[in-house]
């Protein structure tokens, strides 16, 4: 008998998807429990001791919607766990596919997303279901970016938020010491999320939004707050993302963390291991000189 792993991997074929988009299409009044019990039963997907495997099931299930290969019916809410606990409402939104060349999708539009927008929700919602970071707000001085296409088919999701508070690679690199970084740290801020959507598939995309919001971020931080913006910076996750699209846009490589929590006041707390990246958005900044 196979373990549960082997069949998810090795015998989930075009077939078994195709049940599951006329399981869902012939039922619309079913549940997404009912949808994974009755799947269980019509594949005979039982563990050694009889039991329904339904919970590997339903993973089965959300792990195809975030592929964009079919839409699971609507739940009233959720809980999502990854990156702290929120509860949101599901919001409706096409998952179809996307896969075609970026001059096919262009122009692009860009919506500035805030509380009260008609796509804030949404736009919280893609971030805590398909971010591996999930979404817990954003805290201080922030942009949130939501992308379309042409079609105003959803394509992205961008958060700028806080700039971090030290970091050794960055401030070397602009050449602060700490009164300086102090003083003037709200002339930074971070791409805390960049996300994606699972079911587009557009090459060169990522490095084209990128480039489109450096242009434009300056202008919409000094509407909002009042002041202009002098560099960008990210981090990213070494172990998870090569930072193609950063280095594509030409965001500079300036070093890696030091793999601690910013919480951490005893070194003792681990985090992953990032490289820094930034975007020097003028040529100087005060204390340093980013030529």
């Amino acid at each position: 008998m196979k373990t549960e792993a082997e069949f998810r991997v090795t015998e989930i074929t075009e077939n078994h998807v195709q049940t599951v988009k006329q399981l869902i299409s012939d039922n619309p009044s079913w549940n997404r429990s009912r949808m994974s019990r009755e799947l269980c039963r019509f594949w005979n997907w039982h563990s050694p001791t009889g039991q329904m495997k339904d919970m590997a099931c339903r993973d089965l299930l959300l792990k195809l919607e975030q592929q964009g290969q079919i839409v699971l019916p609507t739940r009233r809410s959720e809980t999502f766990v990854r990156g702290g606990n929120i509860s949101i409402i599901e919001v409706p939104h096409d998952t179809t596919v996307i896969a075609d060349k970026l001059k096919n999708l262009l122009p692009l539009r860009i919506e500035l997303i805030e509380p009260g927008h008609p796509s804030w929700r949404l736009f919280k919602y893609l971030l805590c279901r398909f971010h591996y970071l999930g979404f817990n707000g954003a805290v201080g001085e922030n942009m949130k970016y939501l992308i379309l296409d042409n079609e105003s088919r959803l394509l992205a999701c961008l958060l700028f938020g806080s700039a971090a508070w030290s970091c050794a690679a960055r401030d070397n690199f602009i050449g602060w010491d700490r009164d300086t970084r102090i003083n003037h740290l709200r002339l930074l801020t971070n791409n805390t999320r960049f996300l994606i959507l699972p079911w587009v598939r557009v090459p060169h995309l990522a490095s084209h939004i990128l480039s489109i919001i450096i242009r434009r971020i300056r202008s919409d931080w000094q509407k909002k707050y009042g002041h202009s913006l002098l560099l960008l910076e990210t981090f990213v996750e070494v172990d998870r993302f090569r930072g193609t699209c950063y280095k594509a846009a030409n965001w500079r490589y300036v070093g890696m963390t030091k793999g601690r929590s910013r919480n951490d006041r005893y070194n003792r707390l681990h985090v992953p291991v990032k490289a820094v990246y930034l975007y020097p958005l003028a040529k100087n900044l005060p204390g340093g000189d980013l030529r």
